[in-house]
Formats: C-alpha cells, structure tokens, sequence
C-alpha cells in the first residue's frame, strides 16, 4: 500500500506539505502541488479517508440511521436520499436501529466516529432531549417522521393523524359503522399518531371509540396473522378494517381468504403507505399514500444545506393522499 511518506519522497517535499496539497489548502506553492500530484499519479496513492476528514475536517459522506435495512418504506427512502447525495458528489452511509434504544445509540456513534459531515435519523426509541442533545453536537442533523418543537427546522415528517382520518373517513362515508384498526407497534410514533386520526373520524360522525375493535399488529410481517384472526374472532360484525400500514393489510387479505370472506365485497380493507404491490394484488388496495421518495429526497437536500450554511426551504410536514382502489365497498 502507498503511503503519504513515499509520495512526499518521490515530489521531494514534506509530508505536510503532500497532506495540505490533498486537501486543497491555498498555502501550497504551485509549484510543490504539480510534484505532489504527478507523483500520486505516478504511484497510484489513495489517500486515506478519515485522515483527509480529519485535516479538512470534513469527510464528503452523510450518515443516515434507519429503523431496518429492508422493506417497502426504507428502500425507497435511503434509495432517493442517497440519489440527491451522490449528485453533490458525497457519499451515504446507512446503518440501522434494528427497534432497540441500545442499537440506535450505538449505530449514531458509529456514524458520528466516521467523521460524518451530516446525519440523517429516523429514530423509534431515542428520546426528544436525547435528539437535542445530538443536534447540538451535529448541527446538520435531519430527523425524520417525528416532530420535535426545539428542533423544529430540523424535522419532516408526514401528517399521520390527517392520514389515519382520511382512511377512517372514506370508510365511514362508505356507510360502515363498525369499522376496526390494526395499529403498528405502539411503541412508534406513527402508530399512535395514526390511531388518533381513527379516533378524530368516529367521534366527528358521533360513532363512540370501542377498543374492542382496536388491536396491536406489527408494521413489518411478524404475527399480523394471527393478530387478524384474533381481531375477527372478537367481533363478527366488523364490516371494514383500516389497517395501518399496506404489509398488516396483505395479511388481512390473506385471512380473509382463509375465512371465505372477499375483500370489497363482504368486507372492506383500507391500507397505509401505498407500496407498490397495493395495486397489483386482487382487488386492488384502497390506501394511503406515504410520500416516503420526497421524504428522502427532502432530507438530502435538507442535510446538504446545512453543511454547506445554504438557504435551502424544505417541507417540514408532507401530507399524505387518499388512493381509492377496489378494496372498499359502499353499503347502505
């Protein structure tokens, strides 16, 4: 492996000299920095990046915690964040908090030791004054999907209460009346926002919250199974469900089916997120649309002007959309 030492043997000048002609310092006579780059070139040197980050202090890459590598919703989210980065001519590194406050700490760490220019969090389990705390450290500092009023200009997120109304009330406007939730974890901001915009649509049509008709699911696909045969079991009048995000729905579809109950038809299913494959399984899922590209797009753009102390507005609070599908039938 090259090192800096024999670069600045072969150029005949100091390895301070080598180190400041990397990083651009205006010192430099042009002279030395022509030696210094024929002879990189001639040895074929990488320099090495955390000591670049640390001379320049500043390492051109982006950190960026999510809560899983996988899925719908983060795929796309790091895919168009990392899109708007690479364009700068930065990188993204992306590690993430796996639903454990210990994980979610130790992941940021790990981000902020990589010398990272900015940091992207999407965080379930660190607490608002644990946030401040790391803002005032890392001024350029995006969270997502969660509000915090001290750290208002560093925040985007999505109106989840408007979009747990919006699919709450295209099912009661559809005549049904005993419509149940499926919430994610409760442990997640989305969920309980959500569920409150459940609430705000029965209680604007005068219909009294049972919580009989409201059990916990998961956002990813573990157990929502039998959290639906459970949910149905409880009640046999339910005639719509809204489901709090698109996976907990596939797996109503699927129950549904094992009960010879068709979806539109004998009962009706709304979802959350509007993932891609809401509107290729049959019928077609009614749904929420989560602007999760912009959500990443905005974020780059964000934490790029931040970094570089550049005016840059971006949407504090995306709002979410109704897509109206085959999946909900109106009734009398």
């Amino acid at each position: 492996m090259i090192t800096i030492k024999e670069v600045s043997e072969l150029a005949q000048v100091s390895q301070a000299t080598v180190s400041r002609a990397i990083n651009g310092h205006a010192t430099v006579k042009e002279a030395n920095k022509i030696k210094v780059f024929e002879a990189i070139e001639k040895l074929g040197y990488t320099p090495n990046t955390f000591a670049k980050a640390l001379a320049s202090k500043r390492s051109d890459s982006i950190g960026m915690m999510v809560g899983t590598l996988d899925g719908p919703f983060f795929g796309p989210l790091m895919h168009n964040a990392e899109g708007i980065i690479r364009d700068k001519n930065r990188h993204l590194i992306v590690t993430s908090g796996q639903e454990s406050k210990t994980k979610e700490q130790d992941s940021i760490q790990f981000l902020q030791s990589k010398q990272v220019d900015g940091l992207i969090i999407h965080s379930d389990r660190l607490s608002d004054d644990e946030l401040i705390k790391i803002a005032e450290k890392k001024p350029a500092l995006i969270i997502l999907n969660r509000y915090i009023p001290e750290l208002s200009d560093h925040c985007i997120c999505i109106d989840n209460e408007l979009g747990g109304y919006l699919a709450t009330k295209y099912l009661l406007d559809n005549g049904h009346t005993k419509v149940a939730c499926i919430t994610g974890q409760m442990s997640k901001v989305d969920s309980r926002e959500r569920l409150q915009g459940y609430r705000n649509a029965l209680t604007e049509s005068s219909i009294p919250y049972d919580a009989n008709l409201v059990i916990e699911g998961r956002f990813d696909h573990q157990g929502n199974h039998e959290v639906v045969r459970r949910l149905l079991d409880r009640d046999n009048e339910i005639t719509a469900i809204f489901c709090q995000n698109d996976n907990i729905a596939l797996a109503a579809y699927d129950v549904c089916s094992e009960r010879q109950l068709t979806v539109g038809e004998d009962i009706s299913i709304i979802g959350f997120d509007n993932v891609n494959y809401s509107q290729h399984i049959r019928p077609k899922l009614s749904t929420v649309n989560f602007p999760v590209k912009e959500m990443g797009i905005e974020a780059a753009r964000a934490v790029i002007a931040l970094i570089e102390k550049t005016d840059h507005r971006f949407t504090t609070k995306l709002l979410p959309e109704l897509i109206i599908r085959d999946s909900v039938k109106k009734i009398n």
